[in-house]
């Protein structure tokens, strides 16, 4: 059964995942323009925010780029599919409590942070654990919960990656801000 090919159980969603595969390369390609863009708002330290609310982003949209062209290959059998989208979803797993654990930790996370970067990523990386399982059954549920996985991962980043653009937004605002309110040319230290 697990040397069975997978592309008759994915056959009707092949405009699907070249969809979402295509979303999901272009909005990396947009958000590491975004990252070069406002390079000098990114936190410099390899434990601040940029890794708890930048890399994120960009690593679950590699994972639904990853998971829909894995759904792309033709020549995969029941095994070679699932076992892809069930090592995904393991990194994504344990990537996703990473994030969770930082994100409970955080004083400045939110909960809608909380849900965005953290539960919500975790839910879907669990749901395509659910789907390699059911695609290691031959299952007719499989592209389902694949779809699922996938479709969540691109809106939740969506989100996020909106969530981000507009933090950064309003931190250039506040810089610009102060540094017009900064005497041009300070006297200097004991002129009056």
């Amino acid at each position: 059964m697990l040397k069975e090919a997978s592309a008759p159980l994915l056959e009707h969603w092949h405009d699907f995942y070249l969809l979402v595969g295509t979303a999901a390369a272009a909005l990396v390609a947009l958000l590491f323009v975004a990252a070069s863009v406002g390079a000098g708002l990114l936190s410099r330290t390899s434990d601040g925010p940029t890794r708890t609310y930048v890399s994120p982003i960009a690593f679950h949209f590699t994972s639904a780029l990853f998971v829909s062209a894995a759904a792309l290959v033709p020549s995969h059998t029941l095994l070679t599919l699932g076992t892809l989208v069930g090592l995904n979803a393991i990194a994504g797993t344990v990537y996703a409590a990473f994030i969770m654990r930082r994100l409970f930790t955080d004083n400045i996370a939110d909960l809608a942070d909380r849900f965005g970067y953290g539960i919500l990523p975790l839910t879907a990386y669990v749901a395509g654990l659910v789907a390699a399982y059911l695609i290691f059954c031959g299952s007719i549920h499989a592209p389902e919960f694949l779809a699922a996985t996938v479709v969540l991962l691109l809106i939740v980043n969506i989100r996020n990656a909106w969530d981000l653009m507009l933090s950064l937004s309003r931190r250039r605002a506040e810089e610009d801000a102060a540094a017009a309110a900064a005497p041009e040319n300070p006297p200097a230290p004991g002129v009056n």
